[in-house]
């Protein structure tokens, strides 16, 4: 029996296990980072062992550091969660020499998919269909490998998934280039850089089955999830059963992953992934020998815990009976609420929370890893929570993910949350048309207009401000600010939101509030105000009457309303004009470290040529340059941090030299 559980990861997956753990009367440890140290998994395990340092190979890599605090704190199983070590075959076995219960498969099952490659052999081997491909090494001809293969080709990192290391090529020219890239993003996440070129297939829906299995042998399905629709490779949404799935097809993904499972002698939780192409016809892609993010629609259709069932599994248990005997009950649907700025390609998005509020709605899960006051490091993967919704139809999940996710309160940190409520209220999404093309071919739930509902968001930004005024005035707090007996000029308050600059100009005149946005057309509308204070605002526009929840800090006003949400950040009244970049200045366009500099002081370079590369959560994101020019300064060097909107470089118009000369 399991005494005392190590987990050996962080974020919502370490709180997942614990929450588990803690109700089987499994006393839990924590290992966290120096960033992590006030985070809420923290907090909920009974003990914890600073792991010091902030980089994931500082700290939630360190196998030698995990098991030493395991024997510092008496632990006798540890619980890898997902990424991190959860699929190093290594450390398992570092754990088994420890005399350490590891909550998941054995070391040789976990070698043996460690590999996507050695991974497809054997499931070839066992009758499980497959796509071709083929291993790269230095002396691969990569031209007549990709050939063979034929365009377009993926190039997948060996070991690893979550879409690093992976690109797809579709020309000869860009094949080079891509491997390259591949094998440092691979070896920078997972310490390895093998990478191997695949058949790509265009568009197909990504299927993959759950799995279990005792250490006796036996091997059950869980049924499948969907998780087609991806960015960079990466799921955002998830849901079980999937729409595009039948009894048949059901059955035959059942039984290809229990032979593999059966295949490489599986126990605990596991998942095996397929693509599905357009004649229904699927193939292999991996097996991840761990839990998965998305287990949670799984759970919520079958009613099972499968942390619960890898704990009992890795006691030594056999498969229970409602593991046999699971049925599908009604529909879930997961979204993965990211940190990003999804306009600007997904990039990770630091800061700090100073909200998280996602409503309790029946049939609503929250599995975060935030909370208030949480900061958002560029150490990790900048996922905060997964909300899921379970309904009695797929069509009545989407409608109440999407209404908690709209009407969530998340302060301070950009996300990706209007993305998520776009694509659950999509005609096609709602129709079942769901592939890993679905976004490219909606690029307005990327790059959405401003939404109608924002200049009133921002009348409501300005008159909760003026409330907070009046409330610290000395005297006649009840009137309104800027109220005289003779009618006066409007009080005007300025913000932006994104890239965007909205002045709210506003009087309480006799006959009632007079307020106007410039640019956002509001200037013609007739706009009431049935109620201002500090945290609440009451507006009616056009003869609807909405009310807005209002949280003011650091500058920022945050405005939640039943239209949408906005983050207004205060424009001063005087600016520092210090704060103005160059012409040609190259912004980094978030926190990160310089992993390469392209260019050098004086080199001639055109628009949109890369010249500074930043890593930050493990991925690359390319710094281009803004105008044709030279580069007239360079402010990084590889190894640099660098901070949001700081001054990579400088572009200079090529011929400011001569016209100086002149």
């Amino acid at each position: 029996m399991i005494q005392k559980l190590l987990v050996a990861n962080r974020g919502e997956i370490a709180s997942r296990v614990m929450r588990t753990a803690l109700s089987l009367g499994i006393a839990t440890v924590a290992v966290h980072s120096d960033p992590d140290a006030d985070a809420p998994f923290v907090a909920l395990a009974d003990e914890a062992v600073r792991l010091p340092g902030a980089s994931p190979s500082e700290t939630y890599l360190r196998s030698d550091l995990v098991i030493e605090a395991a024997r510092a704190t008496g632990a006798d199983a540890v619980h890898p969660g997902y990424g991190f070590l959860s699929e190093n075959a290594g450390f398992a076995r570092d754990c088994a020499a420890a005399g350490l219960t590891f909550v998941g498969p054995t070391p040789e099952a976990i070698a043996s998919m460690g590999s996507k490659l050695e991974a497809k052999s054997l499931m070839a081997a066992a009758g499980v269909p497959v796509l071709p491909g083929a291993t790269v090494t230095d002396s691969t001809d990569l031209e007549a490998v990709a050939a063979e293969i034929g365009f377009p080709v993926l190039v997948k990192a060996a070991f690893g998934g979550g879409g690093r290391g992976m690109r797809i090529v579709r020309s000869v020219g860009e094949l080079r280039e891509a491997v390259d890239g591949a094998r440092r993003e691979a070896a920078s996440a997972f310490g390895d850089g093998t990478v191997f070129l695949e058949r790509f297939v265009e568009d197909p829906r990504h299927l993959e089955v759950q799995i279990v299995g005792d250490s006796g042998g036996e091997v059950v399905h869980l049924f499948e999830r969907e998780c087609s629709i991806q960015r960079r490779y990466q799921k955002i949404v998830e849901e079980s059963p999937s729409p595009a799935v039948d009894d048949r097809l059901r059955a035959e993904l059942g039984t290809a992953a229990v032979a593999a499972g059966t295949a490489i002698g599986y126990t605990g939780a596991g998942t095996v992934e397929f693509v599905l192409d357009q004649s229904e016809e699927f193939f292999f892609l991996e097996v991840n020998t761990r839990l998965q993010v998305e287990h949670p629609v799984t759970e919520l259709v079958t009613g099972l815990d499968l942390v619960a069932l890898q704990l009992r599994i890795a006691e030594g248990h056999p498969l229970p009976d409602d593991a046999r005997t699971a049925r599908v009950a009604g529909h879930a649907i997961e979204v993965r609420l990211y940190a990003e700025d999804v306009p600007a390609g997904y990039l990770p998005a630091t800061g700090t929370l100073h909200r998280f509020a996602i409503p309790e709605l029946p049939g609503v899960r929250v599995d975060a890893g935030v909370t208030d006051g949480s900061v958002v490091s560029p150490h990790y993967d900048p996922m905060l929570a997964k909300v899921i919704a379970h309904g009695s139809t797929r069509a009545e999940a989407a409608r109440t993910l999407a209404r908690a996710l709209a009407r969530a309160e998340i302060h301070g940190v950009t996300t990706n949350r209007d993305l998520l409520v776009g694509i659950l209220r999509d005609e096609e999404f709602l129709a079942g048309g769901t592939d890993t093309g679905f976004l490219p071919r909606h690029p307005e739930l990327v790059t959405p207009e401003p939404d109608d509902g924002e200049g009133a968001r921002a009348v409501a930004a300005a008159l909760a401000l003026q409330a907070e005024h009046r409330a610290d005035a000395p005297v006649l707090r009840g009137l309104p600010s800027g109220w005289r007996n003779v009618g006066g000029p409007p009080q005007s308050v300025g913000y932006t939101a994104s890239d965007r600059t909205l002045e709210v100009t506003y009087a309480f005149r006799r006959e009632g509030l007079e307020a106007h946005v410039n640019g956002c057309g509001r200037g013609d509308e007739q706009i009431h105000s049935h109620a201002a204070q500090p945290h609440h605002v009451s507006l009616e526009v056009q003869g609807v009457r909405r009310t807005y929840r209002i949280h003011r800090t650091s500058g920022w006003t945050f405005v939640d309303g039943p239209d949408g949400s906005s983050a207004f950040a205060d424009v001063p009244r005087f600016a520092d004009p210090n704060a103005v970049a160059h012409a040609g200045s190259l912004l980094a366009p978030m926190p990160g470290t310089v992993v390469r500099v392209l260019a050098s002081t004086g080199d001639s370079v055109t628009a949109g040529a890369a010249l500074v590369v930043l890593e930050a959560m493990k991925m690359e994101h390319t710094v281009a340059a803004p105008v044709d020019g030279v580069v007239g300064e360079l402010h990084v060097a590889p190894g640099d941090q660098v901070e949001t909107r700081q001054v990579l470089a400088v572009v200079e118009d090529a011929a400011e030299p001569e016209e100086a000369a002149s």
